[in-house]
Parts: structure tokens; C-alpha cells; sequence
């Protein structure tokens, strides 16, 4: 399993991370099954939400009941988790009391004094970032949260937030994957009028996160689009699964570690943020960490994909 530096700092993680955001109705082995086999592939990283699983906490408490992790498998154990959802309404809350409630809960609900990693979790319209800034140095400093980030934020919204706020961002949750690609594809058409691809959506995201030392963490990364069904055996996109196909035969491994290597191979060091609740499914994305796809087989998949290379 490749490793990489978390947002530039010392915090070495995988580049392959267990989601667990569809825990909540497992029974207590099959998450023990699901969170073993991450680790014996090298996955030691987990993502949560505090809005996972149907009711708040849902999901950390069920890792935490399940999994119960010694002290030292919490110490060899990244978690990560996110808050700023407000379930009811919906609508998003970023404000010093929301964060530190939020925060307490997850602790609680994860039986852990600390989180390794919190981000928050989509943008605020209504963000003040003095406030994001106290609720981050008091979490830092009472060494309950040790590094934060963002998820689905823009350039702009990052530079607001990094204005007031002290720590390093390190990480950028976005939604990523072979067939939906605009974070990548919009830099590969850029100035052609009249195509689709070219229209700039996230102002550059990509490259400000390369240019900052944020890690992006690619969500959905195996989804045709936004949460419409997975590309992998769809018949909706042939060209694309012949590739993938033929790429898994050449490297004989599975197509989804094929898949999961259309991200890693990416030289902005990027992590893929499995969903799956299936092991062999966790054990074959694994796979992919490290899959040197030349620059030819990268560029191939994703003219099959349906984007455009000039």
C-alpha cells in the first residue's frame, strides 16, 4: 500500500481509505470482518461523518462498538471524521458551538480522546471564519482534533478560511472518478468554445490544492456521476469497461483496482475513499494503490470515460 504525507505534514496515511458511511445496519462481525480486511491490505485510515448512518453518530458508534480498538491499534488507526451537516432543514452550520458540539459527539460516540483528522464537511454560505478559527485552536489545543480540513470547497472558500485559520488544511474531499472528472478534465480542454468540458465549475481546484500541499481524497470514486450507480460492469459505458477490462488482464488484477488506479496514478498524490461494505470488493480496490498505469493507459481510459483530449 503506497503511504503519503497528509496535506505535507508528518502524518503518513494510505492513499486508499476505508469509508464507513454505510455501517450503521451491519452486524458487529461484518464490520470487524470489512475493517480487518482494510487492514490487512494496508488500509489504516477510516472516514466519518457525524451524519452517517440515519441518526447522529450512527456510524462512529457502530465502528466503535464493533471494532473496539486496543490502544495500540488506536495509535496505528488514522480516523477521520466530518461535521457542519445539519440534518434537519437541511443546511450547514460551521458556527464555534456547532463544531464543538459536533466534535464532542464524535468523540463520545467513537469511544477515543482524540480525532486524527476532521473536515468540514461541504461548504457554508453562511461561514464566518473567525469563528471556524476559535473552534479549531481550542479542538487543537485541548489535543482533541489533530489536523482538519475541508470537503467540496472551492479556492475562494479554502482562501477565506485560511485567512483566520491558524493550522494547515490538509485535506480537500471531492468527488472524483474516471466518469466524473471535472476537477481534471476542465485543465485538459481549457480555452476551446463551445465544449462542455472547458467550463471552469470549482475555479482550478486541483491545482490550487497541489499548489497549498492539500491532499484532495476522492470520493464516489467508482460512481458514474453523482450517485446514479457505478460505471464498473454498466452498460452504459462499453468503450470504458473494455479498457478497464483488458488494463486488469494486462496487470492481472481486478477492474476496480484499475479503476481506483485512474486516481492514484495521479501525480497529485491523491487518496481514494472506498464506500464499498464488501471485503473482496475493499481487498480488489486495494489493489490499486500503487498500479503503475503508464501516462498512455491513463489517458486512454479517460478518452473511454467520454471526456475529450484536444
Amino acid at each position: 500500500m503506497k503511504t503519503l504525507a497528509l496535506g505535507g505534514t508528518d502524518l503518513q496515511v494510505p492513499n486508499v481509505v476505508l469509508g464507513l458511511m454505510r455501517i450503521a445496519e451491519m452486524d458487529d462481525e461484518a464490520i470487524r470482518t470489512l475493517v480487518a480486511t482494510g487492514r490487512e491490505a494496508g488500509i489504516t485510515m477510516v472516514d466519518h461523518a457525524d451524519v452517517y448512518g440515519g441518526s447522529l453518530h450512527k456510524c462512529e458508534e457502530r465502528f466503535a462498538q464493533a471494532v473496539k480498538l486496543s490502544s495500540s491499534e488506536r495509535e496505528n488507526t488514522v480516523i477521520q471524521t466530518k461535521c457542519g451537516i445539519v440534518p434537519d432543514g437541511p443546511y450547514f452550520d460551521f458556527s464555534h458551538e456547532h463544531i464543538l458540539s459536533s466534535v464532542e459527539g464524535s468523540l463520545k460516540a467513537l469511544d477515543t480522546d482524540h480525532i486524527d483528522v476532521l473536515l468540514l464537511h461541504r461548504p457554508d454560505a453562511l461561514v464566518e471564519p473567525d469563528e471556524v478559527a476559535r473552534a479549531f485552536d481550542e479542538l487543537h489545543a485541548a489535543g482533541k482534533v489533530r489536523a482538519f480540513g475541508v470537503s467540496n470547497h472551492t479556492p475562494g472558500q479554502l482562501e477565506l478560511l485560511r485567512r483566520s485559520v491558524k493550522q494547515p488544511l490538509v485535506a480537500n474531499q471531492l468527488q472524483l472518478s474516471v466518469t466524473h472528472a471535472p476537477i481534471v478534465a476542465q485543465g485538459v480542454a481549457a480555452n476551446m468554445q463551445d465544449l462542455d468540458q472547458s467550463i471552469s465549475r470549482d475555479s482550478g481546484i486541483l491545482d490550487y490544492c497541489r499548489l497549498h500541499d492539500i491532499t484532495v481524497q476522492a470520493w464516489s470514486p467508482f460512481q458514474a456521476g453523482f450517485f446514479d450507480g457505478v460505471f464498473l460492469d454498466n452498460p452504459k459505458y462499453p468503450e470504458l469497461n473494455a479498457v478497464l477490462d483488458r488494463l486488469a488482464a494486462q496487470y492481472d488484477v481486478p477492474t476496480i483496482a484499475v479503476a481506483t488506479a485512474w486516481i492514484t496514478r495521479h501525480p497529485a498524490n491523491m487518496q481514494v475513499v472506498l464506500g464499498t461494505t464488501n471485503p473482496e470488493r475493499v481487498r480488489a480496490a486495494a489493489q490499486g494503490s500503487d498500479l503503475p498505469l503508464t501516462k498512455a493507459e491513463w489517458y486512454e481510459l479517460f478518452r473511454a470515460a467520454g471526456y475529450r483530449v484536444p
